[in-house]
């Protein structure tokens, strides 16, 4: 009997056709890939959305770490000073601040290492090691430009040691005030930034190293070099136009200055985001009030109440401290019963940095007047166009894909409130002929729970992360051929919670490494979880040029804590999160390209660099993977099998709503960057509520500023490109289903496919056009086919 197709159904079908148009479209107008230019020295990370199951999603979307992507993307703040961008100024150095005490022979920053020296590392280094460091920069950067030749020993590979210093300096720094953010911090890495783009700035507009590469790619040798080293040469070029190499004099200085004042605005934006989320604090002491929250988040408000001064704090007894931090608001906004403390919350929540000191609204109206500046001054009507350059889709065709989804899943997602409101009617509840902002998680939650018998919380004991982890390592192991070991000690930490690993091939020779910083500490951590590099892969900087120098990775996560004597017990969403995160950490991990400027994750284009990430998600769903990993941790039962076919069931619970719900980001994203006009009768808050007319069944709330902490487009690397995670989502469920083709119960062909997987997807890089890579791998290109199976959608199709 064939069964009415839904309208979200009808959806993904539209979804997939217009991914497969853009795809052919991308093929015909093929561009070069971009790369992280060198002189950005950029770190490539990757940040987790928030988790499309959760009921919560509008609220629940974690700020990623900022994003230095090219020196057109710099999302780094900096003051605007009166800069020459042209002139090595370091005479700030002759008069030190308090903190710029410290000489070069101690300091940590200037020494050589083959781990950076997190554990050592405070903000009296910053000023007098990066000035010391740019000076020395700035004085290679001149003899690069004195005697530059177009041949690659005389121009990338010299450019490429001169960078990586400062890369993985910048880096520790940077990623020390994403884990272990103090004012002292702060204060340097502000007073230095300036410093530091100008470097960035004179670097990027180099017209003797611009030719050089333009001198290459003229040159009679160009048809001898491999791909990677062609796309290194035309993205250096079109990187150097990006950051306004061409532009005449009075217009570059414009937009020095107009990037300079982008990278401090940014800054702000993320520490504003973060001092505001530290802020709140709600301090319980009648149980009463939270009744309704699990266990574990009545341990985590005890112990968090204990770190604020309460040190009797029980779990049984409280008091009990609510913060806006992901795990604390998550669970008060799912399982509090008290509808008072809901509204609570979840007003402080979408407020968050919208007053007083900590208000984001004009950092956000001056970044995107800034960011339309800066693409008129290089040509283009719009900034979503500056964005758009290095990816495969155009503004266009985003526009296009979102408003088909959007149309389509509009009736479903209406529907999914009516259903909400019908169970909450079933329970008696008063408010269920008004559902609002704060009840949608709860009642979501108790739906979910009866409709599918399945309690989040009550997973958790089967979620240790021991576990989860020694399962993530087997799947790995068997997948790609590599062991996965503790090497603590090895390597300094920065805090006694992060784990450092060594990944060994079969013969049991290391080729990567990585730190694992799992648990939330938010007095001090940004939220969300992200992957970034510390080290990339390279030829040129190996000790002995025979080999290659190994790259190291880090992966932060911001999961509930151990408690007590209890492991930290994690969520299936957590669990799922960790194995995105090391998906992306793969690819930067198992890379095989020598050519430094595009190893790893170097030079893969926005739209599909989720692949791998998106990829491991997939094997949460397997279920031999998952049963190695589902043991209670206490007596050690698997997870029951009933269990684990409610999981697949809830897969797709509430899809037309949580769809709209991303479209709602990725909508408000490109219309902020492609048509709003700043100081327009339109306010930033008018595009909001606008765009929420169409992709919110329920309306915001007036006083709603959730712009004020979308730190993905304002503090990360999505400005004008969150609609991407659809892309890759195409090519990763089409990755997936290649070890569905061969037969997931077939360890011998799982093995084999995933060895191609991992010696196309991840062992090439940015060296090859990811659309050619994931041909290599699958044999043809990308189908809409998996996706429209993995959803349920084929024999209705």
């Amino acid at each position: 009997m064939r069964r009415k197709i839904t309208s979200i159904e009808t959806t993904l079908v539209i979804v997939v056709l217009t991914m497969a148009a853009i795809i052919s479209l991308a093929r015909s107008f093929r561009r070069p890939l971009c790369f992280p230019s060198a002189s950005t020295h950029n770190r490539l990370l990757k940040s987790r959305i928030c988790p499309l199951w959760s009921s919560s999603f509008y609220f629940c979307l974690p700020p990623p770490p900022p994003r230095n992507i090219r020196l057109r993307h710099i999302d780094r703040p900096t003051p605007l000073a009166a800069v020459d961008p042209f002139r090595a100024s370091y005479s700030s150095a002759t008069a030190p601040s308090p903190m710029s005490t410290v000489s070069d022979d101690n300091n940590p920053l200037l020494k050589e290492f083959e781990f950076p020296p997190f554990d050592v590392i405070d903000a009296s280094h910053v000023l007098p090691g990066m000035r010391a460091l740019l000076k020395k920069l700035d004085s290679d950067l001149m003899e690069l430009e004195k005697n530059v030749e177009p041949s690659w020993p005389k121009l990338v590979e010299p450019f490429e040691k001169m960078m990586d210093r400062l890369s993985v300096v910048w880096g520790a720094i940077n990623h020390l005030k994403s884990v272990k953010d103090t004012p002292e911090l702060r204060s340097a890495i502000e007073e230095i930034q300036p410093e530091k783009v100008e470097f960035d700035l004179k670097l990027g507009q180099s017209k003797p190293i611009y030719n050089a590469y333009k001198a290459i790619r003229e040159s009679p040798d160009w048809a001898t070099l491999s791909d990677a080293r062609k796309r290194i040469v035309e993205s250096a070029i079109r990187e150097a136009v990006l950051s306004g190499v061409s532009l005449e004099d009075s217009k570059r200085e414009e937009f020095n200055k107009i990037e300079q004042e982008l990278t401090k605005l940014s800054r702000k934006f993320e520490e504003n985001v973060l001092d505001a989320t530290k802020k709140f604090e709600k301090l319980i002491t009648d149980k009463k009030e939270i009744e309704g929250l699990p266990a574990t988040s009545l341990g985590l408000a005890a112990q968090t109440a204990s770190s604020k001064g309460h040190e009797n704090a029980t779990a049984e007894n409280g008091p009990w401290m609510i913060t806006l931090d992901a795990p604390s608001f998550m669970s008060v906004m799912q399982h509090a019963k008290n509808r008072a403390l809901r509204e609570e919350i979840y007003r402080a929540y979408v407020t968050r940095a919208s007053s007083g000191e900590l208000d984001n609204t004009q950092v956000i109206d001056q970044i995107l007047k800034l960011r339309l500046e800066k693409a008129k001054l290089l040509g283009y009507n719009n900034y979503a166009e500056v964005s758009m350059a290095t990816k495969m889709a155009t503004v266009s065709k985003a526009e296009e894909l979102l408003e088909k989804l959007r149309s389509a899943s509009w009736n479903a997602a209406v529907q999914d409130m009516e259903d909400l409101r019908q169970f909450a009617k079933s329970q008696g509840a008063s408010e269920a002929d008004d559902l609002i902002h704060w009840d949608t998680a709860f009642w979501s939650e108790r739906l979910r729970e009866s409709k599918f018998e399945i309690n989040e919380e009550e997973l958790r004991p089967y979620f240790s992360l021991p576990k989860v982890m020694d399962g993530l390592f087997s799947l790995v192991k068997m997948l790609f051929g590599i062991d996965v070991e503790p090497a603590d000690g090895l390597a300094p930490v920065w805090n006694a919670d992060v784990r450092f690993y060594c990944i060994k091939d079969s013969s049991g020779k290391p080729i990567s490494y990585f730190y694992f910083d799992p648990y939330s500490r938010p007095a001090e951590k940004r939220g969300g979880a992200w992957m970034d590099e510390v080290l990339a892969r390279s030829r040129v900087l190996s000790d002995d040029r025979t080999s290659v120098r190994l790259p190291v990775a880090h992966m932060v996560c911001n999961q509930m804590p151990p408690v007590g004597e209890k492991p930290s017990l994690m969520t299936f969403r957590e669990v799922e999160t960790v194995f995105h995160e090391f998906g992306h950490a793969l690819q930067h991990m198992l890379t095989k390209q020598d050519e430094g400027l595009v190893a790893g994750i170097r030079g893969i284009e926005w739209d599909a660099v989720e692949l791998p990430s998106q990829f491991m998600e997939n094997w949460c769903y397997h279920r031999d993977t998952l049963m190695s990993i589902a043991k209670h941790y206490e007596t050690g039962e698997s997870l029951p099998e009933e269990i684990y076919q409610k999981l697949l069931a809830a897969k797709t619970f509430r899809a037309g709503t949580l769809s709209l719900r991303q479209l709602k980001f990725a909508t408000v994203d490109l219309e902020l960057h492609s048509k709003y006009v700043p100081g327009g009768s339109e306010s930033i808050y008018d595009v909001d509520r606008r765009v929420s007319e169409k992709t919110q069944v329920i309306p915001p709330l007036p006083e709603d500023r959730f712009l004020c902490s979308f730190s993905h487009i304002f503090a990360g690397g999505y400005a004008a490109g969150y609609y991407s995670y659809k892309w890759a989502e195409v090519l990763s469920a089409d990755a997936f289903s290649a070890f569905e083709d061969a037969g997931l119960d077939d360890d011998k062909a799982v093995r084999e496919t995933g060895h191609r997987f991992r010696e196309t997807i991840l062992a090439l890089g940015g060296g090859k056009d990811p659309l050619e890579v994931f041909v290599e791998f699958r044999g043809r290109e990308p189908s809409p086919e998996p996706l429209l199976r993995h959803n349920g959608l084929l024999q209705t199709a």
